[in-house]
């Protein structure tokens, strides 16, 4: 069994992934969901805690093998990155949604220096528009950015066209395509349901329409 598997496995299992029968889930973007991946639970599993790190280190090391600084995004990149970091002994940052209204007004948290390649690493990519903003406050900061993990992607067409425009790339550990396959899998889920949230994926912004 491969770590993405195993990986999937365990969000299955420890319902961090739900999909519903009926209704919907909201994303921050608007988007209406017949899934909701809560990520941020993945902290409180010791073994999916520390697969998940083993799986983003080895995509460091296969896509961005020049990254000297590791970046996490407000606020469920943080720990991700960190354990990223010290998994790879490489120097940790974190960015703000917005700089900070006191004190030195930062948005970036921690010492970067003016050669470094910075790696920013969110849980999910729907959209992209939250790590792509943290891109650009690093790049306002006159720092390089690598590029971009994530846990889980989407894998929205939008979020392409949106690195696209950026001039970034990233890489997730797990696509909803793969997701959906393992779920289905896993959870036994009838065709026409499969079918459904295909639909869905193909074009979420109207899926209800």
């Amino acid at each position: 069994m491969t770590l993405q598997t195993e990986i999937m496995n365990q969000l299955i299992d420890e319902q961090i992934v739900k999909f519903k029968e009926e209704g919907h889930f909201t994303f921050a973007s608007g988007i209406h969901s017949p899934i909701y991946t809560d990520l941020r639970q993945t902290i409180s599993y010791p073994k999916t805690r520390k697969d998940i790190t083993k799986a983003l280190a080895a995509l460091v090391k296969e896509h961005y093998p020049d990254t000297t600084v590791i970046a996490g995004v407000a606020t469920a990149g943080i720990p991700q990155a960190a354990l990223v970091a010290d998994e790879l002994d490489l120097p940790m940052v974190y960015v703000r949604s917005k700089p900070k209204d006191h004190g030195t007004k930062s948005q970036i948290e921690g010492v970067i220096r003016e050669d470094d390649k910075v790696l920013l690493i969110d849980d999910l990519i729907s959209t992209g528009g939250s790590v792509l903003k943290a891109a650009k406050a690093v790049q306002a900061a006159n720092y390089q950015v690598s590029g971009v993990l994530s846990i889980f992607s989407y894998g929205f067409p939008d979020a392409m066209q949106n690195f696209e425009d950026a001039g970034l790339t990233f890489e997730p550990v797990i696509t909803y395509s793969d997701l959906l396959l393992r779920y289905q899998e896993r959870a036994g889920m009838p065709a026409d349901k499969v079918a459904s949230y295909q639909s869905w994926h193909e074009d979420p912004w109207n899926w209800e329409k």
